[in-house]
């Protein structure tokens, strides 16, 4: 079986059935799962910001969202943590 290590390696699918197909013959690692639990702010106290998108880019978000079973919200937070993240290596 395949495992993915980043949400970047899932493709787009033609269909559910490409999607079912992909998915009976592939995982998510680990860490992944881990950190996509840990990022998702379960327990952990935040506060609320605005951010103005351009409607284009936001609908663009969403769909890919959709695609990997994930919140937007969420989605954006896991990117902008893991940016973080390899910014802080970088330093």
């Amino acid at each position: 079986m395949n495992q993915i290590s980043d949400w970047e390696q899932v493709p787009q699918f033609d269909g559910e059935d490409a999607e079912a197909a992909y998915w009976a013959n592939t995982g998510v690692a680990p860490r992944l799962m881990e950190l996509a639990l840990a990022q998702s702010g379960e327990g952990i106290e935040s506060i609320t910001i605005s951010l103005r998108m351009d409607p284009r880019m936001l609908s663009k978000i969403k769909r890919l969202a959709r695609s990997r079973y994930l919140g937007y919200q969420s989605m954006i937070k896991q990117w902008l943590s893991e940016r973080m993240e390899q910014e802080t290596k970088d330093q």
